[in-house]
């Protein structure tokens, strides 16, 4: 049985979640009606996973995921509101240590009860195999251990691309990988990054006030330059081509053969259309599934180079996992490692 701690000031929500998780009959549940309430309960009986509403009176939802990182690290699944303020708070507490968010449906909870129960399960299930020390403090922890690149490796002259495959625990993950990537770094650097559709702009909008990279969320078609990051729009599909012999990326309806979106493997495999595989980098990081797995092994077989997060540093080892199960990582580093090694091979 997974213990799980419900946090919800809404008398309603707690309701509609408990009916949902002992419907499956996998969990032991507990319930909070506060932050204060939340906190106890988990110094008390220690649960191995908390869903927490993100706009509680008194102690807020970020309020108290701050103090459970800090006194008692646990899983924590951030309940939220479809806002411009829910997305941003929403995004500071994936920064903070939160593993995954749900959003609360916009419209009469009866009209979207399946789609909540899905996410919801899925997410909280996934959590309960999170590795914390992947998140918590991420930045503070893992800056010290960030140490010299590896021997400098030639990259051809010429275009080229970084292609980056993300899902749970990815924002604090793309963090730290753009930020040590610099302004003039030679390859653009695009970034499927599994998110629901507005939470992608916040999303861009925050590391870009973060890194010396531009970082913008990829709406139209562009032209794709060096010393740019480019993040997916979310529930849409990231697709490169070519216009006037110049890479470009489009956003483009998601397409159903693929299971999640921005889906890592249609990205792949459509730059590997575009452009020639040694001029592709792909990077596989911290995610459930197996999105980007098949398309990177393909593009290792092509010529092309692939890095893997090591399962130390990745709060879910699923996207990266899977690929170094299928032989197609060329490297499987830490996450501190892997710019390093970027900025080695694009020059």
């Amino acid at each position: 049985m997974i213990k799980l701690l419900i946090v919800d000031d809404s008398a309603l929500m707690r309701k509609l979640l408990e009916k949902i998780f002992n419907e499956t009959g996998e969990f032991d549940l507990r319930i909070a009606r506060s932050g204060e309430e939340a906190l106890e309960e988990i110094a008390r009986d220690r649960p191995d996973v908390v869903t927490l509403d993100i706009n509680m009176p008194g102690m807020g939802g970020l309020a108290c995921l701050d103090r459970i990182m800090i006194e008692h690290p646990t899983p924590v699944v951030m309940v939220s509101s479809l806002t411009a303020e829910g997305e941003r708070m929403t995004l500071e507490a994936l920064r903070c240590g939160a593993v995954d968010f749900v959003t609360k449906p916009g419209r009469a909870i009866s009209l979207e009860i399946d789609t909540l129960r899905v996410q919801l399960l899925e997410k909280v299930r996934a959590a309960s195999r999170a590795r914390l020390r992947g998140t918590h403090r991420l930045k503070e922890r893992v800056r010290h251990r960030i140490g010299a690149p590896p021997a400098r490796r030639e990259s051809e002259p010429g275009e080229g691309l970084v292609l980056v495959g993300t899902s749970t625990g990815g924002p604090p993950a793309l963090e730290l990988l753009l930020q040590n990537l610099p302004e003039g770094f030679r390859w653009p650097v695009v970034v499927a990054q599994h998110m629901p559709a507005g939470f992608t702009a916040a999303l861009a909008r925050r590391l870009d006030g973060l890194c010396a990279m531009t970082v913008v969320e990829l709406d139209e078609p562009v032209v794709l330059r060096p010393g740019h990051a480019y993040i997916g729009k979310g529930d849409a599909d990231i697709v490169i081509g070519r216009t006037a012999g110049a890479l470009t990326g489009m956003s483009m309806a998601a397409d159903r053969l693929y299971p999640w979106h921005p889906s890592t493997d249609r990205l792949v495999s459509s730059a590997m259309a575009a452009c020639a595989p040694r001029r592709l980098i792909g990077v596989l990081m911290t995610g459930m599934g197996n999105d980007g797995a098949q398309a990177m092994t393909l593009l290792r077989a092509a010529g092309g180079r692939t890095i893997a997060e090591a399962e130390e540093t990745a709060v879910i080892w699923g996207m990266p996992g899977e690929l170094v199960k299928a032989g197609g990582a060329g490297w499987v580093l830490p996450l501190p490692k892997i710019a390093p090694l970027l900025r080695s091979l694009a020059g």
